[in-house]
């Protein structure tokens, strides 16, 4: 299941992030690729060690932690340091998969891939191609969004970006480790706090079938949750 989560980051944000971007040095992304996606993967990126990427990678992430949608859809228990590339002068990537497990030294930390994220900081009509193709049970869908727009989809599953052919497509990915590592349980618990959200508004605080949804939500999160 693929999920957007709409103005992630506001247009001032976006353009106050690009701007951060434009005075920084990309480097080759094949190194951080692994030994089968290295053959397939020719992109730009930032070292995820530098300042600048540290600084805007903490703003996504607290963007993220107060996000309902993001929070509802994700589950999340752990959360991969933001990267950030670029994708320009037919720069493309592949069909390839994530890495199941992924682990950062700096933080002591390991994490299991179960949704991998792309947050759009260019706008659709700033490039030709660069289209996020994820394969689904019913086919390939193609993912491209406004600036400030975030996708989520299964890191289970075979993707690729398309190659630029003009303008420069530029994000921020990241990986997900969810408390509901089970994709099915994930999306029914996704689906029903999504109809909690829709049906809350309007009604009493101490609203009877809404204590009753609630009630159902948190108990089968307590049956699916690792953590």
């Amino acid at each position: 299941m693929l999920i957007v989560i709409e103005s992630l980051l506001t247009k001032d944000e976006v353009a106050a992030m690009r701007a951060r971007l434009s005075q920084s040095g990309w480097l080759d992304g094949a190194d951080t690729a692994g030994t089968r996606s290295i053959a397939v993967k020719d992109n730009l990126q930032l070292p995820r060690t530098v300042p600048v990427a540290k600084e805007l990678g903490e703003v996504i992430l607290r963007k993220l932690g107060n996000h309902p949608e993001f929070v509802s859809a994700s589950l999340a228990e752990k959360i991969w340091p933001p990267v950030f590339n670029c994708y320009r002068d037919g720069g493309h990537y592949g069909t390839h998969s994530d890495a199941a497990l992924m682990r950062l030294p700096e933080a002591g930390m390991t994490l299991r891939s179960d949704l991998s994220a792309t947050l759009f900081l260019t706008e659709p009509d700033e490039y030709d191609g660069g289209e996020l193709l994820a394969e689904t049970p019913f086919g390939a869908q193609a993912v491209k969004l406004e600036a400030g727009d975030m996708v989520l989809y299964p890191s289970s599953s075979l993707h690729q970006v398309t190659p630029v052919t003009r303008g420069a497509r530029i994000c921020a990915i990241t990986w997900i480790q969810s408390a509901v590592p089970d994709m099915q349980a994930r999306g029914l618990l996704y689906d029903l706090d999504c109809s909690i959200r829709a049906l809350t508004p309007g009604r009493a605080k101490d609203d009877a079938d809404i204590d009753r949804l609630i009630h159902v939500y948190h108990n089968l999160l307590r049956r699916w949750a690792q953590v």
